[in-house]
């Protein structure tokens, strides 16, 4: 994928990319926790490309996590969907990037995020909605952060979810030990017990990621749970 200046850009790329945007509240832990993640999906797994931000076939993905949303703007101006020169910018009065994304900003945002524990439910009736409408091809992706799991309105939208058969709806939960009750395995084990396929993965191994992003999960919605380093900062 090339950009508006046609440069192709890969994963190594994305250090620097991020590297341009400077200045205070950049929430850098909280964005390179999602870089891989985040460069998977938009790389290997989400149909969905500049051209196609109208298309009501495509894959919707919304940013939960959108408190630190560095990586997710370095991702996107590689792969074209926003300008390389908008990043040194980042969070200035005048730019489109905000400390949050803002959906009418951005080209590529589906939702205006930063406030924890929406995505998911928005993610949930999104998915609802695009069954509702017939359009039974697009998936709805959701990131959101294991502390997010701190937020009541996460557990009643996983809660809803499985019983509800949502096949197009996956999360992925990125886990750098940030919650507030933690036990191992239990980030999983919550998401089994309302009747979601669930996978725990390697959130830097970029392999195990996209094997646990496209594994089949019939009839259940599906969420892998990305374990990270822990956050330091």
């Amino acid at each position: 994928m090339t950009n508006a200046t046609d440069t192709t850009y890969t994963y190594a790329d994305l250090p620097g990319l991020m590297g341009l945007m400077t200045g205070d509240e950049k929430h850098g832990p909280a964005a390179t926790s999602t870089l891989d993640v985040l460069w998977v999906l938009y790389d290997r797994v989400l149909r969905v490309s500049p051209e196609r931000l109208a298309d009501p076939e495509r894959d919707r993905f919304l940013l939960s996590k959108g408190h630190g949303p560095m990586a997710y703007y370095a991702v996107l101006a590689a792969r074209g969907f926003v300008p390389v020169e908008w990043l040194p910018g980042f969070g200035s009065y005048d730019s489109p990037l905000g400390h949050h994304p803002d959906r009418t900003l951005v080209p590529g945002a589906e939702i205006g995020s930063g406030s924890l524990g929406h995505g998911l439910p928005i993610a949930v009736g999104t998915a609802l909605g695009l069954r509702a409408q017939g359009l039974h091809e697009p998936r709805v992706w959701t990131l959101i952060g294991d502390a997010e799991l701190d937020e009541g309105s996460n557990h009643e939208a996983i809660a809803f979810a499985g019983p509800a058969g949502l096949d197009r709806l996956h999360t992925v939960v990125v886990d750098n030990s940030s919650a507030s009750y933690p036990r191992p395995g239990g980030i999983a084990a919550r998401f089994e017990a309302a009747g979601w396929s669930a996978l725990t993965v390697d959130g830097r191994d970029h392999e195990a990621l996209y094997g646990a992003f496209t594994a089949p999960h019939p009839g259940r919605p599906h969420v892998v749970v990305a374990r990270v380093e822990p956050k330091s900062a």
